[in-house]
């Protein structure tokens, strides 16, 4: 099959030949659909974060069951499917008390470099990433890093969900669990930030700002359901949070992983406030606070892909669009073919993309 590859940090991708093993014992091999281009990529393509190499990156995708291994019993071929990286045994200590997204289960979710699904040049390994590799025309994973969903959702569509949605949208109702009538601070107005939005305003916040440095991002949040926005450019946009809500917010999320955004979403809370961070703060850096502000109940956290129970959530979310109070159609820039892939990454690097699927049917 043909698959992106990864072979470099900072170097194009290039597209190559690799091979898929046979699905073995709960795993699976699904025909690829569409694949989103994430920021969250680009971090390991930038080297910001450790992988591998070489990798076939990818992780947002969508697509249909063609075989399945022994054990399988969630799956069929022919099933229409969404994969999560948050991949889950259900049995280990975290998945039993209901926090999969953080399953400790090494032969399940396996850990970079352990898993031997891809190949290439005759053998030679060829490293599968977050135990997807979306970048391919083919994946083979395990049976719980997929869920089925109706045949009528169009897959670009579902792929969306596969990540940036249920990240964002997950951050809102499972990681803060904001409170109607509450009010929201978002922080990057990408495919992960605008979700944030959206979820924001499905949970009833009275009151969301949208901040980023493109115009045409702010204005996408409005459609997602901002109440304000603002354009970051010399005045300092704490400040200005402060002053729009009365002396900050309740919740702030923060979507582009970054040490000053992180603590800017810190700053512009309310006392009793809660900064939920989204994005990937690089590697080895550290966020600076006053110690003062947990005086005043302020709080600090993360969230790992929206704290999600993806079987449960992402067929919801699907459902909340079909009912149309979930908007994904905006989300989509464009779609590209798999050799024009290192063209799409050009793009959202620039920031005037929010989600480009690769298609490959």
């Amino acid at each position: 099959m043909k698959a992106a590859v990864l072979h470099e940090v900072n170097q194009p991708l290039t597209i190559e030949e690799v091979t898929l093993q046979k699905p073995k014992a709960r795993e699976v091999l699904v025909r690829t659909a569409y694949a989103g281009l994430c920021h969250s990529d680009l971090h390991f393509m930038e080297g910001l974060y450790p992988h591998p190499l070489p990798t076939v990156p990818g992780h947002e995708v969508a697509g249909v069951v063609e075989a399945v291994g022994s054990d399988v019993t969630y799956l069929k071929p022919g099933d229409h499917v969404i994969g999560c990286l948050s991949v889950f045994c259900g049995a280990c200590s975290q998945c039993t008390t209901g926090h999969t997204v953080l399953c400790e289960n090494t032969e399940v979710k396996m850990v970079p470099g352990q898993s031997r699904r891809l190949s290439w040049k005759g053998g030679e390994v060829m490293n599968q990433f977050l135990n997807l590799s979306a970048f391919a025309e083919q994946m083979v994973v395990h049976e719980n890093a997929l869920v089925k969903i109706d045949p009528d959702i169009p897959l670009d569509r579902a792929t969306l969900v596969g990540c940036g949605v249920i990240t964002g949208v997950g951050a809102v109702f499972n990681t803060a669990k904001i409170e109607a009538g509450s009010t929201v601070a978002v922080i990057g107005c990408g495919g992960v930030g605008l979700s944030a939005v959206n979820g924001a305003a499905l949970a009833g916040a009275s009151r969301i700002v949208a901040i980023d440095r493109l115009q045409s991002k702010l204005d996408l949040a409005r459609i997602m359901g901002a109440t304000d926005t603002i354009l970051v450019g010399n005045d300092d946009p704490v400040q200005q949070v402060r002053e729009l809500t009365g002396g900050g917010v309740h919740y702030s999320f923060e979507a582009l992983g970054l040490k000053a955004t992180a603590e800017q979403s810190f700053a512009m809370l309310r006392p009793g406030g809660t900064a939920t961070i989204i994005g990937m703060v690089p590697f080895g850096v550290k966020i600076e606070l006053h110690g003062f502000d947990f005086l005043r109940e302020r709080k600090i956290q993360g969230s790992s892909m929206g704290s999600n129970h993806f079987r449960v959530d992402m067929p919801r979310l699907l459902k909340l669009w079909q009912q149309g109070r979930l908007h994904l159609d905006h989300l989509i820039t464009g779609t590209l073919k798999l050799d024009e892939i290192n063209t799409g990454f050009a793009r959202l690097k620039s920031g005037e993309a929010v989600r480009q699927l690769i298609a490959f049917s």
